[in-house]
């Protein structure tokens, strides 16, 4: 089983502290630009320091969180990839590659959907209580951009 970021394994969920009620900005995402791109209000923002790189979870007025948004810095590309495939299975989900060089894959329905993917050591997953994939992927987009990881 791959292990980064202080020990984590590749399907650590962020937990944080003080849940829906918590008030803690992203340190690479505004809330507000969250807001308008996955198209809710936002009601609470927490972060999960126990990942290298913060994990980063919104909420709006349901119970589940809006958008959670997850960078992993693994040891390995099999590392990487499983964090990847852990998110979007190949088996339900269709192909991801964008921003050019990255690699994963991306499902938009049921009432959720989600954009994961992978370059080098590094995965981006992010997750949406919304049904079209392509809010999770500018989300994604947008950290990779911000962190400079491109």
């Amino acid at each position: 089983m791959p292990v980064s970021d202080s020990g984590l394994t590749f399907d650590e969920m962020p937990v944080v502290p003080g849940g829906r009620e918590s008030q803690t900005d992203c340190p690479y995402l505004d809330t507000q630009w969250v807001a308008d791109t996955n198209g809710q209000r936002v009601t609470g923002v927490g972060v999960d320091e126990r990942f290298d790189t913060p994990a980063c979870v919104y909420w709006s007025y349901p119970e589940e969180p809006q958008l959670t948004v997850i960078v992993r810095h693994m040891d390995s590309v099999d590392a990487a990839t499983a964090v990847v495939d852990w998110a979007a299975p190949v088996a339900s989900t269709d192909p991801a590659e964008e921003p050019e060089g990255w690699s994963g894959g991306r499902f938009g329905g049921n009432g959720h959907a989600l954009y994961a993917v992978q370059k080098g050591t590094t995965a981006v997953v992010v997750f949406s209580n919304q049904e079209q994939s392509i809010k999770p992927q500018l989300v994604a987009e947008r950290v990779i951009d911000r962190l400079g990881l491109g």
